[in-house]
């Protein structure tokens, strides 16, 4: 796996798991008994996304311009400390491109979760990977949502 591909898909799980894990927290809390609970495989979400090749895609070429960019600029400058600040200026520049670029696709799995979740009449998601028992797995039935919105253009 590249290491555009593992960063982004670290910063993916990162999100999504801070996301689950303060609306799962904040939902079990006021839990009651007849709630019921389902639970999603975030990592299995994120790569089956129909729009995830592409926006890894979108990425890479937008790093590889910007890596170009910056080692023109470093091989220019002579001064190291300038080198560094161009350097660091670049590692900002793809953080903010690539957040711009996951956004998208975070709200479309959201917007999917929470579909099958009231289809299915399920007031807690949790993330499957921190869950021992008890929970109705919607991992396929949100990515059939997410595929199902892509082919009708949504």
């Amino acid at each position: 796996m590249s290491r555009g591909k593992k960063f982004a898909a670290a910063f993916m799980i990162a999100l999504l798991a801070m996301s689950w894990a303060y609306t799962s927290a904040f939902a079990a809390a006021a839990a009651a008994p007849e709630e019921k609970v389902g639970a999603v495989d975030p990592r299995a979400v994120w790569y089956q996304h129909p729009k995830y090749e592409q926006t890894l895609q979108q990425l890479k070429n937008i790093t590889d311009q910007k890596t170009n960019e910056a080692k023109t600029a470093i091989d220019k400058e002579p001064d190291n400390n300038k080198k560094a600040e161009i350097y660091r200026n670049m590692q900002m520049t793809l953080a903010e491109e690539e957040a711009k670029l996951m956004q998208p696709l975070f709200q479309d799995i959201d917007i999917a979760i929470r579909a099958v979740a009231n289809a299915k009449k399920i007031t807690v998601v949790v993330d499957k990977t921190a869950l021992f028992y008890g929970a109705v797995d919607i991992t396929d039935d949100v990515v059939q949502e997410l595929k199902k919105k892509s082919a009708s253009g949504g």
